[in-house]
This record gives C-alpha cells, structure tokens and sequence, in this order.
C-alpha cells in the first residue's frame, strides 16, 4: 500500500507536524524572471534572469473528530492535535521570522507500524518561508477547519561584513567557520524510528536503509528499537 506524507518542521525538527489529511492537490508555481526591451531600428528582445522562488499552495482540513482519510503521524505516536492547535503552531512559526521546512514524500506502508521511503518516488524536500495561512471553521461539521497554506523557497544567505582601510580601499572580512559539528552518534529515545533518525540528522528520510546496515540491525528490531542504544550516524 502506498501513501503521501506532508509534513511541516519547525527549527531544525524541534517541532514537527505531519498535515493529518493529505491535500487532494499540491500546486507549484514556478515563474521565470525575464525582462523585455524593445530596441531602437531592432525590435523587441527578451533577457532571460535566474528563476523566481518556487512557491507551493496547500489547501486542506484539520479534523475535529476521526475520519477514515486522517493520517497520523510517526512523530506524535498516532495523537492529532486539535484543530486550533494546529492554527496556534503555524501562527507562531510566522511570527517567529524563521523559515520551516516542508517536506512531501511517497511513503510505502510495509505494516501498520512501519513505513519507509519509497526509492525514486517524486519528493520535496525545502526551507521555505509561510507567506499566507488563511483559515476557517467548516459549515456543518463538530469543529473542523478548512485552511489555505502559501509557502514559498527559502534561499539561506549572509551578509559579510565590510571594513573600509585608510586609504578608501573596501575589504570584505572572511566568513566566519561555523563552531557547530554534525553529531556522529545519536541515542535512542521513545517513538524513534530509522526514517525519523535519518530525516532529523541526514536531511533524508530513506538513507533509513544506511543506518540499519551502518548498526547491523536486523529487520526484527525496526519495529522496536531499543531505548537508550547509541547508534552510528556516519
């Protein structure tokens, strides 16, 4: 059986949320930048730019109540959040100023317990920043509501600084070398899974399959594994 994953994360997968009703329809909207002049004696030209920023629209529901269409979410043990929570979290990961990261994945659902990423399924995997969030109550249901997500491409970037010499000459100071080290070990805690692990801590969930042969772990333990174990990451 075969299934897709949305999900939202908030810095650096702190807080995550998996959208409980997959959307019917993902739009994406690519749009180029090209400019046109028109040249004396010539005619019309047109100079192509660098792309603009992708921006993805969602359209979908947080449910009040179960329904046979809800997907849960690995990350929160198989609990929904109310659907004003949800509102709450999105609101204040915009106030934040902060990018999120969402993510789409093709899941294969192996068992009701065990999911994995399909290999060369279609994928998305970005920073992106929450340009619009528009919601409403549903006409007729217990509480469910109805919400529109505009997205669009986080591009990561630092301003260097400048430092001007005595003669006028303008020099650009050297970035500084991030302290931060990517962590060699992780251990273990409640609700941990290979595709959790390696999405967190490798930026994709289907290096999964790299772990579990990087620890020798047999496909018996993925269903359960074992609290406080410090596994390899690389």
């Amino acid at each position: 059986m075969e299934e897709y994953g949305f999900y939202l994360s908030f810095n650096n997968y702190e807080e995550v949320i998996r959208l409980p009703v997959n959307p019917e329809t993902l739009e994406i909207k690519e749009n180029g930048d090209s400019k046109g002049y028109t040249i004396v004696n010539f005619g019309e030209i047109n100079v192509i730019a660098y792309p603009k920023l992708t921006e993805i629209t969602i359209e979908s529901m947080f449910p009040a109540q179960y329904y046979p269409f809800v997907v849960y979410s690995r990350e929160n043990a198989g609990r929904l959040l109310k659907p004003y929570e949800y509102v709450e979290l999105i609101r204040k990961w915009m106030l934040s100023r902060r990018p999120v990261r969402f993510v789409f994945s093709g899941l294969k659902q192996e068992s009701a317990q065990e999911q994995q990423t399909l290999n060369g399924e279609i994928g998305i995997n970005m920073a992106v920043s929450i340009e619009s969030f528009s919601w409403k109550l549903s006409a007729g249901s217990s509480g469910d509501i109805e919400y529109t997500l505009g997205l669009k491409k986080y591009v990561f970037y630092q301003a260097l600084g400048m430092k001007v010499a005595s003669n006028g000459e303008v020099k650009k100071q050297q970035k500084r070398a991030s302290e931060k080290t990517a962590p060699s070990t992780y251990t273990l805690k409640a609700g941990d899974t290979l595709w959790s692990i390696a999405q967190k801590h490798l930026g994709d969930g289907s290096k999964s399959k790299t772990l579990q042969k990087l620890n020798n772990i047999p496909d018996s333990e993925l269903k359960k594994l074992k609290i406080g174990r410090v596994i390899k990451l690389s």
